[in-house]
């Protein structure tokens, strides 16, 4: 892992996904060419790691089969990696897609169930690629409907430690691990709050910090108004800042132009 905090920037193959859902994807077809052309872009503007997702995880989203997701997202891999000299992360919860995503040239798996999947933490574990596990209360189809927690700091930190042991246990070693809180995954906008304000607690579990706040809806509920995806960016930009300064090693963003410039600001204040 870096010293600096580096963006991993979000491109979603996908029609539902809430902010660029059908920008890549639409009419069961892929526009590789428009793809191809933002993920040169998103690396021309400094993003370190590219996010690959087949499948929306927003709220409320609908499943999609294994063959479907491989359909959408290895064609892609391939394609940049044929391409572009960047890490790739697969952005999935299924072993199937794990396994063939690695193959495809895929270096990082980013799963939103933490290998709680059918085979997830063996595929991921025989891939030797580096993981990140996210805390999610539920799944999309039902996570906001009432999160409950009894302490969302404690009980978050909890599942990530189990986590990671599980990880541990299967060969995955801690170098290799990555956690993320999972803003906006089966929270309230209270849980979210409490979660950035001691966000750097997550240090004890000796593992990088990734987080995705990018143009999330807890930014309207913070703001108290309606606020259009496309008008979240200084929101997401201060909840990036709030998020380094805490700590976060790696900022899943949709605007990576913006987001390098503010963290090049921050590391030359923190530099001195």
């Amino acid at each position: 892992m870096t010293k600096h905090p580096v963006v991993m920037g979000i491109l979603n193959i996908t029609p539902d996904s809430f902010s660029d859902g059908g920008l890549f994807y639409t009419k069961n077809k892929t526009n590789l060419d428009l793809l191809l052309k933002s993920a040169t872009q998103m690396k021309a503007d400094g993003a370190m790691m590219l996010d690959i997702g087949g499948e929306s995880t927003r709220p409320g989203a609908q499943k999609i089969s294994v063959q479907e997701e491989l359909d959408r997202v290895i064609p892609v891999i391939e394609k940049i990696k044929s391409n572009i000299d960047i890490l790739v992360s697969v952005d999935t919860s299924k072993a199937e897609v794990m396994k063939e995503a690695a193959r495809a040239g895929a270096g990082f798996i980013n799963d939103v169930c933490a290998l709680q999947s059918t085979g997830a933490l063996q595929v991921a574990a025989a891939s030797g690629l580096p993981v990140c596990l996210m805390h999610m209360q539920g799944e999309p189809q039902t996570m906001q409907q009432q999160p409950s927690y009894v302490d969302v700091v404690a009980d978050v930190k909890a599942f990530l430690v189990e986590r990671i042991k599980a990880c541990e246990a299967a060969g995955i070693t801690r170098e290799k691990i990555v956690i993320d809180p999972g803003f906006g995954f089966g929270k309230s906008l209270e849980h979210n709050l409490a979660l950035l304000k001691h966000l750097s607690s997550f240090h004890e579990l000796n593992c990088p910090l990734l987080v995705g706040v990018s143009r999330k809806s807890l930014i309207a509920r913070i703001l108290g108004r309606e606020v259009p995806v496309s008008d979240r960016l200084a929101g997401s930009l201060a909840l990036a800042w709030a998020c380094v300064q805490q700590g976060a090693k790696i900022v899943r963003v949709h605007d990576v132009k913006e987001t390098v410039d503010m963290l090049k600001i921050y590391q030359a204040i923190q530099s001195g």
